[in-house]
């Protein structure tokens, strides 16, 4: 059989063949024997292609389903994973609604190059979102060319870069309170008529770390006012459907007892009688018995419980110009007794378990935060230690 030519007189190996056009295709079988073609404007361009895919062939990489795209390879990693909360599920959702927006959506995952992840990455921060926002969006997206790479769809992780190098830490720092802080804070709560009533939430929330959702889904059996502890195993969370749902903890470590200090006890005994004067019967998921309620009756959610605090925070420092508060919400609630703990010596591992962490980096990188005067009065008790030796 003569040899085939391009109408430059060039030979054309086999799978190759010359369109009418003047373009060049490449007919192959992948991995799996299925018939594919790749084109190409000029000969030269179309045997590079042929150099790609035979690599791939030997490494034994699925070259044609690299055609999927950059949005079809994150939905299929996210209905891979299993037993997942509703919570969780509505924030991959959310984060696939995102991604879908950019074109970077629809490119084919075999034609990414790290370049093209960093210019996203870079456009994704520039269209004015915080570093934050990009990373969350990046926490599905790098796994799921993570699952891309161990299936052999492609070669190599385009967005295994460094992400500082493209996104500034702008993150707004979230301090402790000091303890002037927190006393003026109570004190303000306690003596307004306005901000009174809302006082055992925040004194609970400040006494004991708990997460706002975990406050939220508290339930009558949850209170154990005789070994004067709370049992922390559910969360209450608001979904995308605006109904309100019950979901177990963040983690497994998060199911803990909490242990009641006189004051957050007597907190909680106040909004247990709270509870019981009002003879409301909320059902959540089939649960009942919520003890922390508004002023309706209802359940006590997420949102409500950011919007207290951003109001509170106004007032608060409208009343104290010299003791202002820079950033309050229940998280930082939440920083403040683990510091306080922290300060006090505790260990951490007792620290990790009150928190709830799967962890006890987490508990030291992101929570624990030492003060000036803390690691002052640390290093001084030190010396006199040393000088009375």
């Amino acid at each position: 059989m003569p040899n085939r030519k391009d109408s430059k007189g060039r030979v054309l190996k086999t799978g190759e063949s010359q369109r009418k056009d003047g373009s060049y295709m490449y007919r192959y079988a992948d991995i799996r024997g299925k018939r594919q073609s790749v084109y190409a404007p000029d000969l030269q361009k179309l045997r590079d292609k042929e150099k790609a895919i035979q690599k791939d062939l030997n490494d034994d990489i699925d070259y044609a389903a690299g055609n999927i795209t950059v949005l079809e390879l994150v939905k299929k990693y996210v209905s891979l994973k299993n037993n997942l909360r509703k919570s969780t599920i509505e924030r991959y959702n959310g984060y696939i609604r995102t991604i879908s927006t950019f074109d970077f959506a629809y490119k084919k995952i075999k034609d990414i190059r790290v370049s093209d992840a960093q210019k996203w990455v870079s456009d994704f921060y520039k269209s004015g979102k915080k570093s934050t926002t990009v990373r969350s969006v990046l926490s599905i997206i790098i796994p799921a060319f993570d699952l891309a790479c161990n299936e052999d769809i492609i070669r190599k992780n385009p967005f295994l870069f460094s992400l500082s190098d493209f996104l500034p830490n702008d993150t707004t720092k979230r301090n402790p309170l000091t303890q002037n802080q927190q006393e003026g804070l109570l004190n303000f709560i306690k003596e307004s008529v306005v901000w009174r009533k809302y006082y055992d939430i925040v004194n609970i929330l400040l006494g004991t770390g708990i997460r706002v959702s975990e406050l939220c889904g508290l339930t009558i059996d949850d209170v154990d006012f005789e070994n004067r502890r709370i049992f922390i195993n559910k969360q209450i969370v608001y979904g995308a459907d605006s109904k309100l749902y019950v979901e177990r903890t963040k983690t497994d470590s998060g199911i803990r007892y909490i242990p009641l200090t006189p004051s957050t006890y007597q907190s909680l005994k106040n909004l247990v009688e709270q509870y019981q004067k009002g003879n409301i019967i909320n059902v959540v998921d089939g649960y009942h018995g919520f003890i922390v309620l508004k002023s309706n009756g209802k359940v006590f959610m997420h949102i409500d419980m950011d919007r207290m605090f951003q109001r509170l925070k106004k007032a608060y420092n409208k009343a104290n110009p010299t003791n202002k508060i820079n950033v309050l919400t229940p998280h930082v609630l939440r920083h403040t007794f683990c510091t306080n703990m922290a300060n006090a010596g505790m260990d951490i591992k007792s620290l990790q378990y009150l928190m709830g962490h799967s962890t006890a980096s987490i508990t030291l990188n992101v929570y624990a935060h030492t003060s000036y005067d803390h690691a002052l009065s640390q290093m001084n008790n030190l010396i006199n230690k040393q000088d009375v030796c």
